[in-house]
């Protein structure tokens, strides 16, 4: 059980495709992996949190600042973790799906969790000068993530998994965007 569990995270290290593509990793004790990656990560994440933290509250004089819980953590992961495979789901099976595609809701959430196994590498950033390292497992996440929809959904190119993955990023980001030039013209 546990070689399992851990060659489903090395796989997805890896991006290999095979990891997607054969229904056993998909079984019946896949969602409980998928469970354990989600948790997993959100306790490791609170290591390049910390770090962030630091380096916020000693680079621009904010003090001692205070991290959020760990129970805040581990429950806004798992809801993120829904969040974002309600919107794959929604977006890759139902509104563009492909001829061949037939997934269930499952599959997708499953996908998800694997797809997080780069974050699990984020444990290095124990200091301020790798925080780096977060933006590579970050895009590494994705790039696992679009790998995976891709095979999942039957999608014959990578042009529509990857807009499918990165678009909520995408819209983020401008939306970011458009407020810093929204007071930029205010100052003006």
């Amino acid at each position: 059980m546990l070689n399992e569990f851990l060659s489903i995270i090395i796989k997805s290290i890896r991006l290999d495709k095979s990891l997607y593509s054969n229904n056993k990793n998909f079984g019946e004790a896949s969602i409980y992996f998928a469970i354990l990656i989600i948790l997993i990560g959100s306790i490791i994440s609170i290591i390049p949190n910390s770090s962030f933290l630091s380096y916020m509250s000693l680079n621009f004089n904010l003090g001692l600042v205070k991290g959020p819980s760990l129970k805040a953590v581990i429950f806004s992961s798992f809801f993120m973790w829904v969040i974002k495979s309600i919107y794959l789901y929604f977006v890759g099976v139902i509104l563009f799906p492909n001829k061949r595609t037939s997934c269930n809701f499952r599959k997708i959430i499953i996908l998800v969790a694997f797809a997080q196994s780069p974050l699990l590498l984020n444990f290095i950033v124990f200091n301020q000068i790798l925080l780096f390292f977060i933006i590579i497992t970050y895009i590494w996440y994705n790039i696992s993530l679009i790998i995976g929809l891709n095979i999942i959904l039957s999608y014959e190119n990578y042009i529509k998994s990857t807009l499918i993955s990165l678009a909520p990023q995408v819209i983020f980001i401008l939306y970011i965007l458009s407020l810093f030039q929204g007071n930029n013209s205010v100052t003006s």
